[in-house]
């Protein structure tokens, strides 16, 4: 198979607090999806790109865990996944992403609670995401075998 490349674009105009952004990706699910302080900063409606990361790492961590159950031969029901991305002020100034939670949980059948936490491990040490986040950025993983998947 050869590389893969996707695309996004984000274009923000005026300042940094009264300014807004606009996020767009080649695909087309995102089409001049709104940013701006208000929504990165202080919890108003809207997207940020901390969400993203976190929504990208969700998606992408439990496709991992699913190809890797199936490596070894188990077949999961359902794979939930849910990514807390922590951004922390710096002292030197400035923000950055300290923290990424993954909280999964699954509905495997004839799996126990140990070996469904091993190939929890095994699945975050391939996932593409962990792996460009990893080094700069703590990756805590809880990882639950549930009859039935976290509600959002």
């Amino acid at each position: 198979m050869s590389d893969i490349q996707r695309t996004a674009e984000a274009t923000w105009t005026g300042n940094l607090r009264g300014g807004e952004g606009k996020i767009s990706s080649t695909s087309g699910v995102l089409r001049d999806a709104g940013y701006n302080f208000a929504t990165r900063f202080e919890q108003a409606p809207g997207t940020n790109p901390e969400e993203l990361i976190a929504a990208a790492h969700a998606a992408c961590y439990s496709m991992a865990f699913a190809a890797t159950l199936e490596r070894k031969g188990h077949q999961p029901q359902s794979i939930t996944t849910r990514a807390t991305c922590t951004v922390a002020p710096q002292p030197t100034g400035g923000f950055k992403i300290t923290k990424i939670k993954l909280e999964t949980r699954g509905k495997v059948p004839g799996l126990d609670q140990t070996t469904f936490e091993q190939v929890a491990r095994e699945a975050e040490q391939i996932c593409p995401v962990s792996n460009a986040l990893r080094g700069g950025v703590e990756i805590e993983l809880d990882a639950k075998l549930d009859e039935q998947a976290m509600s959002a």
